[in-house]
């Protein structure tokens, strides 16, 4: 059942990001993110294991979450499309975020929905209440960098790219 899947994906989110906080002054939980950019990819009519993946889409790379526990509770299908997302913390910041939009330009239609959810609620969330310490200069920076992961994608979900130009649009004329 579709709705059971959607509610066993927000629950395990939940409890993984349940400690997190977001890194704005009001120190927002960090599960609204994530079921931010589940609504989304709802609300643009994406299927069932790609809301939820949106759901589940930080939580290898920030609770310890693996790729396997997601395989076994989700399923491969939903497991990779998180995989897909993840960034390697391994790597330098710089390089990370290089190989987003390195990443994007293979991206499945699937993974790009999940990348423009994330980059919409992203910049909602700086546009409202931005990261603490983050100067107008530091947001354009990622304004720029968001615009070029989402427009490196191959193929893109109208919808979203309505919500991801409106997203945009809060901060000024490119």
């Amino acid at each position: 059942m579709d709705s059971l899947l959607l509610m066993k994906a927000a629950d395990y989110a939940a409890r993984a990001h349940s400690r997190q906080r977001r890194k704005d002054e009001e120190a927002t939980p960090y599960i609204n993110h994530v079921v931010e950019v589940g609504f989304l990819l709802a609300e643009a009519r994406c299927e069932v294991s790609v809301v939820a993946a949106g759901l589940l889409h930080d939580t290898v790379e920030d609770t310890g979450t693996t790729h396997e526990e997601l395989a076994a509770l989700f399923g491969e299908r939903i497991a990779r499309l998180v995989q897909a997302v993840t960034d390697d913390r391994s790597l330098p910041k710089a390089v990370r975020k290089e190989k987003q939009v390195e990443h994007a330009r293979q991206a499945t239609f699937e993974v790009g929905c999940i990348k423009t959810a994330d980059k919409i609620s992203n910049l909602r969330s700086i546009h409202v209440s931005p990261p603490a310490g983050w100067s107008q200069d530091r947001k354009l920076e990622y304004i720029a960098w968001a615009d070029r992961v989402v427009t490196s994608l191959p193929r893109r979900n109208e919808h979203l790219m309505i919500g991801y130009r409106s997203a945009r649009a809060l901060f000024g004329p490119e």
